[in-house]
């Protein structure tokens, strides 16, 4: 296999793992806050990095984080194990209707 072909899999498979992560997060917090509809996922996709930004309504928020940040601490643990079967890092981050990160 040339160096272009090996490239462009590795390509393939990082876009594939994204896709599967984003699917991954959209599947639970849709299926925990009262407006599945307004929750917005974006990824940006690095080598060995994805970031997840997650954006959901702001009644759902306090769902999402869970007392004492339980639960986001719960889906970014399963996050992270499943990134790290496919040998990649990965970190969700919460945005506020400003378009950044929550605090």
């Amino acid at each position: 296999m040339s160096g272009y072909t090996e490239k462009l899999l590795l390509t393939y498979s990082h876009l594939n793992e994204d896709r599967i992560m984003k699917e991954f997060v959209a599947y639970i917090v849709k299926n925990l806050v009262d407006h599945p509809d307004k929750v917005k996922i974006n990824e940006i996709g690095g080598t060995q990095t994805l970031i997840i930004e997650l954006s959901v309504e702001k009644s759902d928020i306090g769902k999402i984080i869970g007392k004492k940040g339980k639960t986001i601490n719960a889906i970014r643990t399963l996050l992270m194990s499943v990134a790290s079967r496919n040998g990649i890092r990965v970190n969700l981050e919460i945005l506020e209707e400003n378009g950044k990160p929550a605090e």
